[in-house]
């Protein structure tokens, strides 16, 4: 978890851009493409991310590295962020390069809106998840920090072939396996359909069931969940006849299995 100071810097930090962001509109393509790229180089390189969090050196030395690295080939908002975020007072060197990356995904999804596919996105990620989830195997592989990123996202690319995803979730999914951060695949897809369900102002809530939810179940389920979770819901309707039946519902970090699959997983668990 972030220290205070990491929290406020981050919160404010991107509090004060995301107008500037949004306004990008288009130009997130290549923004968001810098502020990861700069991420992932602070993390290969502990000696120039302890130098831009080091409280004790003076700001403008920090700004003059900062704009040394890019080399003035960066877009001007791309600078402007880097020279924020450098100036502010980190609990750990390594919040310096979370912040980063946060803007870099705040980036992208505001390069979903101005393509008007935020929603279709989310829904993506929501069904990548739980396929996923599903495959152990694949899961390891996709997290495995001992292989290489290369390897990774060639993987991660042959098993969504034909899948027909907007490229913007292909972005987030390929940044997910190429930039693990000592986190998982899941986890990290998990915090990006977090953060993009925040952006919209509703929760997604993804129910799996061995058939098509009728337009009745879907409205139950949007009433029931929105009371219990005090603000507005997306269903996203997953369906995989390998459950048998039942339905599996999953926000945020929760997850409820009520499949005959789980059903049937846990009597042979009680019985082993």
């Amino acid at each position: 978890m972030q220290g205070e100071a990491s929290l406020i810097a981050d919160r404010e930090s991107r509090d004060s851009f995301a107008p500037k962001l949004k306004a990008a509109g288009l130009e997130n393509e290549r923004i968001h493409e810098e502020l990861f790229g700069f991420a992932d180089m602070l993390d290969a390189n502990k000696r120039v991310q302890r130098a831009l969090s080091d409280p004790a050196r003076p700001v403008e030395d920090k700004v003059r590295l900062v704009d040394a690295l890019l080399s003035g080939q960066a877009h001007p908002l791309t600078v402007e962020i880097l020279h924020d975020v450098v100036g502010r007072r980190w609990s750990r060197m390594s919040h310096l390069a979370n912040a980063v990356e946060d803007f870099g995904v705040d980036s992208v999804m505001y390069l979903a809106d101005a393509r008007g596919v935020t929603l279709r996105v989310s829904i993506e990620l929501a069904q990548l998840h739980s396929a996923i989830l599903a495959l152990p195997q694949v899961r390891s592989k996709l997290s495995d920090p001992y292989m290489a990123t290369s390897d990774r996202v060639a993987f991660l690319k042959e098993l969504l072939k034909g899948q027909q995803l907007d490229p913007i979730t292909m972005t987030l999914a390929i940044h997910a396996t190429s930039s693990l951060r000592n986190r998982r695949f899941l986890t990290i897809i998990q915090w990006l359909i977090n953060k993009l369900s925040r952006h919209m102002g509703e929760m997604m809530v993804t129910v799996t069931t061995a058939v098509p939810l009728t337009k009745e179940q879907i409205k139950r389920l949007v009433a029931t969940y929105g009371a219990k979770l005090n603000r507005p819901v997306h269903i996203n309707s997953v369906v995989d006849p390998s459950v048998l039946g039942g339905m599996r519902v999953q926000y945020g970090s929760e997850v409820t299995d009520h499949t005959v699959v789980a059903q049937l997983q846990r009597l042979r668990r009680s019985v082993g």
